[in-house]
């Protein structure tokens, strides 16, 4: 599946945005929540997701790189996001916080920052439907992607498998993702594809952007 991150697109125009993203194909919208705090950057908030939420039918999800994920989740579920990642680090309690988003009626899902060990989300495998590797340190868009984490994406795919959920749990990756990272990131296990700059720089469209990371993962997802 390919996601993009809107982090590259227009602000002034989401609604168009995000519209022209699913006419491109993507599987899903991935809103990169920052709270100033948890990363430097400010983005997001649930108005302005729920503004651009009726311009696209694709699913929304929300990546809460946010200390506070508990006090915002209720508002970006009813701003239109199906799916809420959260980070393992800015969680004291994970466990209930993954429950709590579940019982709010969304999808919940971890991520890992480059230093964070998989075993992290080991114990909330049960309450989750996504981990997140991210294949950069969190923050800004247009980072290069960490070649290294994809012995971690594949640490977290044996996971998995040995939990029984490989068929049930997704590994989405986020950072660095474009035509010459993608099939490393595939490769490793990874099913969910976050891209960012690399759709938005493509000369030949946001529509060739995404059949051509798409087809480069297929080749190379086992």
């Amino acid at each position: 599946m390919i996601s993009p991150s809107v982090l590259p697109a227009d602000f002034s125009k989401l609604g168009e945005e995000v519209a022209a993203l699913e006419a491109a194909g993507v599987d899903l919208i991935q809103w990169d929540v920052m709270d100033g705090q948890f990363v430097p950057n400010l983005t997001f908030g649930p108005d302005v997701i729920k503004a651009a939420r009726r311009h696209c039918s694709v699913p929304f999800e929300a990546h809460l790189m946010v200390y506070t994920p508990d006090v915002m989740a209720q508002d970006y579920i009813n701003a239109g996001c199906s799916r809420l990642i959260v980070h393992a680090e800015a969680c004291t309690h994970l466990h209930r916080t993954c429950g709590n988003i579940n019982e709010l009626g969304a999808a919940a899902a971890v991520a890992l920052n480059p230093a964070t060990p998989a075993s992290a989300v080991e114990h909330v495998l049960d309450l989750i439907d996504m981990v997140l590797v991210m294949t950069v340190n969190p923050g800004f868009g247009g980072q290069a992607y960490i070649p290294t984490m994809e012995s971690k994406i594949a640490e977290v795919q044996r996971m998995l498998e040995a939990a029984g959920r490989a068929d049930d749990i997704h590994i989405e990756v986020d950072g660095g993702i474009g035509p010459s990272t993608i099939a490393g990131a595939a490769a490793a296990g990874a099913n969910v594809l976050i891209a960012g700059s690399a759709l938005y720089r493509d000369p030949e469209g946001l529509e060739h952007a995404v059949s051509d990371l798409r087809a480069r993962a297929e080749a190379a997802y086992v």
